[in-house]
């Protein structure tokens, strides 16, 4: 028993929230445990999922002693643990698909290591919310799948048919999509889906179809969200981005749909991305639209929230307006940086605050030379490419770099540059935003999230802003 015991992986603790049952079990930072309630655990959800119970008992590794944990859990009381690593068994799931839009296969040479990794894991789709492709999964997966309820999932299906995935996914052996989600519909298993729409190969009439296979899943299948293609000037393998004559067939057919599904289901459940609507210079649609699905990480409501705080900053700045009161200010000027996509959006909103506050607000969009001219979005920005459009330029007291570039727990961009580095090269302090209230707070003095080009080391607040990265486990 020992023996096995030794030769089994467990998870180590990273973390142990105060008057939570860990702490008051007695377990230590740095522990490994290897079984709860005698399951053997290899990943965190195992150990959510075993440590349901009122009564737990754990068993843990120890400076090479293996110890046992016991003690009952109050009701409504947190288990109280974070790990150093999410999966105990491997760092993370690689994907087994070639897919001709797949961003990581467009990296150009010498960058970061975790750049070129192709996550693929289904255990991250349920934690994280990480698009996956079902494609890897063994039967233990599967079970493990239905016997612990990990619901939703987030799937890349990209088309129904199975020809036409398999030629999205470049793998001749992909299993069929539609067989596989009414597997996890015939366990209560809830999917938010995704398809990456690439001209000439899943446009046109299997755009349509896939719509319609998927829709006969709901309400388990609640959301399909249709994303353009991003290639980047280091791409391989002959695609093109969409142009505004497709887009706008698209675009045109997916708003047709969405009315007969509000009828029928009561949500639109298919959606669009931000970047229809900024490329086509459609009206951002309501919060409402998105029938309550969080779905920002993919790019899927992001600006309806920046405009709706920017409602709320053009009401506090019109009160303090119409009262004569003085905005009273660290810094008299800023420049706004964004990806060109964003630009048009930022700038009209960055006019509007000049006039209402008074303050000279400039919005500097920027190349993206490193990746190439048609990757526009803000959250791949590189720092170099920040440093040499912004040196030859006038600029503000402040500069204002979305916090999205930094979204690493080091606080660095892709390209491994650090806002401090930015901060140094332009010899301006540099603070983070996501919306107009960060900016009001940069020039305020209000924001945390600001670094001085004096600054011997990006402030903690910074790389704690930095969000999820898989950097963290590998």
């Amino acid at each position: 028993m020992t023996m096995k015991i030794k030769s089994q992986m467990g998870g180590i603790i990273a973390a142990i929230e105060p008057e939570s049952f860990a702490a008051e079990a007695g377990l230590q930072i740095g522990d490994e445990i290897i079984e709860v309630n005698g399951h053997p655990v290899e990943d965190v959800i195992d150990v959510q999922f075993y440590a349901a119970d009122e009564w737990i008992e754990m068993k843990i590794r120890r400076g090479g002693m293996i110890l046992t944990c016991v003690g009952g859990r109050d009701y409504n009381q947190t288990l109280g643990l974070e790990f150093e690593h999410p999966t105990f068994d491997i760092d993370i799931r690689r994907c087994n698909n070639l897919c001709p839009f797949c961003f990581v296969l467009q990296m150009p040479n010498r960058m970061r290591r975790a750049l070129y990794v192709k996550d693929d894991d289904y255990r991250y789709s349920f934690l994280h919310g990480h698009f996956v492709t079902l494609t890897n999964l063994s039967e233990h997966d599967w079970q493990r799948i239905g016997d612990q309820f990990l619901s939703p999932l987030y799937v890349s299906v990209h088309a129904t048919d199975l020809r036409i995935r398999r030629s999205c996914l470049r793998n001749p052996t992909a299993p069929d999509i539609m067989e596989q989600l009414r597997w996890l519909a015939a366990h209560d298993i809830d999917v938010h889906t995704q398809m990456v729409i690439t001209p000439g190969l899943n446009d046109g009439p299997y755009l349509g179809q896939s719509i319609r296979d998927l829709a006969t899943l709901w309400p388990h299948v609640q959301s399909i969200c249709v994303v353009p293609v991003g290639l980047t000037k280091h791409h391989k393998y002959d695609r093109r981005p969409l142009n505004q004559a497709e887009m706008r067939v698209i675009f045109d057919e997916v708003t047709g749909v969405q009315q007969q599904y509000l009828q029928k289901f009561g949500a639109r459940f298919v959606y669009l991305t931000d970047e229809w609507y900024l490329q086509l210079d459609e009206p951002v649609p309501p919060k409402s639209h998105y029938d309550g699905f969080s779905l920002e990480e993919n790019g899927q409501g992001m600006v309806r929230n920046f405009l709706d705080d920017w409602k709320l900053v053009k009401r506090e700045l019109k009160a303090k307006h119409q009262e004569g009161r003085r905005l009273r200010t660290r810094y008299k000027s800023a420049t706004l940086v964004t990806g060109t996509l964003f630009g048009p959006t930022l700038t009209k909103a960055a006019k509007e605050f000049t006039r209402l506050s008074g303050l000279p607000v400039e919005v500097m969009p920027i190349v993206n030379e490193w990746l190439g001219a048609t990757i526009r979005v803000a959250g791949l920005l590189m720092g170099a490419d920040v440093i040499a459009q912004l040196q030859p330029r006038e600029l503000g007291d402040v500069i204002v770099l979305p916090r999205i570039m930094f979204d690493h727990p080091q606080g660095i961009a892709l390209d491994d540059v650090s806002p401090l580095q930015i901060a140094r090269a332009l010899d301006r302090p540099v603070a983070l935003a996501d919306a107009m209230g960060d900016v009001l707070d940069a020039l305020t003095g209000r924001t945390r999230l600001l670094i001085k080009p004096t600054d011997e080391f990006i402030p903690l607040e910074v790389m704690k802003a930095g969000g999820w990265s898989i950097e963290k486990y590998l």
